[in-house]
C-alpha cells in the first residue's frame, strides 16, 4: 500500500548521542576498543613547542585521519575532510560531536609536510602498536610470509622524462666479487680487474611523481607505480613493510624489508614463506646462513635453447662437480 509522509521532519529538532548513531559492529568501534592512542602524545611533544605558538589541532586527531584515510581507502585527504563532515561513525571516531568543525584538509597536509615527513613517528607508532599485539599473544613470527603488491601512482604514464642512469649494483654484487677474487687466489689466477666503467640504461621519470618507476606489466600496460613490499605472520600481522618504486626487482628490496623485520620482532624466523620474485641465490644463501628455511614455489627452469637444464646435470660426489 503506497504511502507518503505527512510531513517533512527533515528540520525537527533532536535530541540524541552520535553514540547511539554508530553501529556496535562498525570497524571504528573496534579500532576504538583495541587501541589506546593516548600514547601518540608522547610520540609527538617533541615536535611542538611546550609555550610558542597557537594552540594545535589534537595530534590524536590528526593521526586518526590518516588512519580513516588508509583503511577506508579514500584517494585524498581534500576527500577524506569532505567524508568525515556528513559520516557520523568517523566523527565518532575522531570524538567530535555532530555539531565540531573538521579541520581544514590543509591541516593534516600541511602537519605532514612540515612537521612529521622525515621523522619516525609513523614508524613509532606501528611499532607501538605492534608491541600491544606480541603482549597479547596474538603475533607468531615463526613463520613469515613476504610478498609485494604494485600500487599506481597518481602521475601521468605519458608525462615522463627520459634519463640515463647506471644500473644499479644488486644487493649481493660486493660479497659475489669478493668470492670469486677468493676463488681466483685459491687456483692460483690473479685477481680481476675491477670494472671502471659502470653499466648505464635510459630510464623514464615521471615529471609528476619522480620517485616513482615504470611499471610494465604487459605489453600494453604501463604505469608509472610503487612496489608495497610487506611482510606478515601466519595470523595475518603486518611486521615490517618497504616502499620501492616499480622498477625495482622484488629480489633487490628483500634484505632491506627482511633485516626492518628481525629489528622489530627482536627473534629470528624459522621459515620465511617467499613468492617467485624473491627467488634468487641470494637471497637462498643469506637465509641459509642465518639458519632460516626458505620456503617458495616451483619455477620452471628458464633455459636458453642449446643449453643444458639444471635437471639434466649429475652431480659426482667425488670430485664435487657436476
Amino acid at each position: 500500500m503506497l504511502q507518503r509522509h505527512q510531513e517533512d521532519r527533515r528540520h525537527v529538532e533532536t535530541t540524541v548521542k552520535i553514540d547511539d548513531l554508530v553501529p556496535e559492529d562498525h570497524l571504528v568501534r573496534k579500532l576504538e576498543k583495541a587501541i589506546d592512542f593516548s600514547f601518540i602524545y608522547d610520540i609527538v611533544k617533541d615536535l611542538y613547542s611546550p609555550d610558542h605558538g597557537r594552540p594545535s589541532i589534537d595530534p590524536v586527531v590528526l593521526f586518526k585521519m590518516y588512519l580513516i584515510r588508509y583503511i577506508f581507502g579514500i584517494r585524498s585527504m581534500r576527500e577524506t575532510v569532505e567524508q568525515i563532515r556528513t559520516n557520523v561513525a568517523y566523527r565518532w571516531f575522531l570524538g567530535l560531536s555532530l555539531h565540531d568543525p573538521v579541520p581544514h584538509h590543509s591541516t593534516p597536509s600541511k602537519n605532514y609536510a612540515r612537521r612529521f615527513a622525515g621523522t619516525d613517528v609513523f614508524q613509532k607508532i606501528f611499532s607501538r602498536i605492534l608491541e600491544e599485539a606480541f603482549q597479547h599473544g596474538l603475533v607468531d613470527p615463526s613463520v613469515v610470509f613476504v610478498d609485494s603488491t604494485h600500487v599506481k601512482a597518481s602521475a601521468n604514464k605519458r608525462k615522463f622524462n627520459t634519463e640515463v642512469a647506471e644500473v644499479e649494483a644488486k644487493a649481493y654484487q660486493e660479497e659475489l666479487e669478493k668470492e670469486i677474487e677468493r676463488d681466483r687466489i685459491a687456483h692460483g689466477k690473479s685477481p680481476l680487474p675491477p670494472e671502471t666503467e659502470k653499466k648505464k640504461r635510459e630510464v623514464k621519470i615521471s615529471k609528476t611523481d619522480p620517485e616513482s618507476g615504470m611499471f610494465v606489466k604487459n605489453e600494453r600496460e604501463r604505469v608509472f607505480a610503487y612496489s608495497y613490499h610487506t611482510a606478515c605472520d601466519r595470523h595475518g600481522w603486518i611486521l615490517q613493510s618497504y616502499v620501492t618504486a616499480a622498477n625495482v626487482h622484488d629480489s633487490q628490496a628483500f634484505f632491506e624489508l627482511f633485516e626492518r623485520v628481525k629489528q622489530e620482532v627482536k627473534q629470528r624466523p624459522k621459515d620465511v614463506c617467499i613468492d617467485a620474485g624473491y627467488k634468487t641465490p641470494a637471497i637462498a644463501k643469506y637465509l641459509l646462513e642465518q639458519e632460516i628455511h626458505p620456503i617458495w614455489p616451483y619455477t620452471r627452469p628458464k633455459t636458453k635453447e642449446g643449453f643444458f637444464r639444471k635437471s639434466e646435470f649429475a652431480y659426482d660426489e667425488h670430485f664435487d662437480c657436476y
